[in-house]
């Protein structure tokens, strides 16, 4: 078993869930198709990560509002207000998106903001962050 493989994937994944602007279904696509890694171990290494990140996202949520006015904040009052509005609007169910590239982690940062709680964020994130890495492994191991 393979930890540096297991581990860069698992912080590939971490990163892409967070605010950061990185990509890693196409490093767990390109490590199925290339074979030698067990395949519910990536899944799981990604998914592992993914969900974590979101939950920095939600923590981070938790106390943005301390840091809102600063120059440096990378949102302004309006962004913030429109994300929430839309996030209630939706609901938490609205975090079975938190999968989709650009929306997907501004909905986790939102609902903590809007101090979802714990248990029925950490469901419907790894329900969405989960499903989508099985979609990709099925794409892959049929494209292999």
């Amino acid at each position: 078993m393979d930890i540096a493989v297991y581990g860069g994937l698992f912080l590939a994944a971490f990163g892409a869930a967070t605010l950061l602007p990185m990509q890693s279904e196409a490093l767990l696509a390109g490590l199925l198709i290339a074979g030698g890694h067990h395949t519910l171990m990536l899944i799981a290494a990604a998914s592992l990560g993914n969900i974590l990140g979101s939950l920095v996202n939600w923590a981070l949520g938790r106390g943005i509002e301390r840091f809102g006015g600063r120059r440096w904040f990378p949102a302004s009052q309006a962004q913030l207000d429109r994300a929430a509005l839309w996030y209630r609007k939706y609901g938490r169910y609205s975090l079975l998106l938190s999968w989709v590239p650009i929306i997907g982690d501004p909905i986790t940062l939102i609902a903590g903001v809007l101090r979802e709680p714990f248990l029925p964020f950490l469901i419907l994130v790894s329900i969405a962050k989960i499903g989508r890495y099985l979609v990709v492994a099925a794409i892959a191991l049929n494209w292999a």
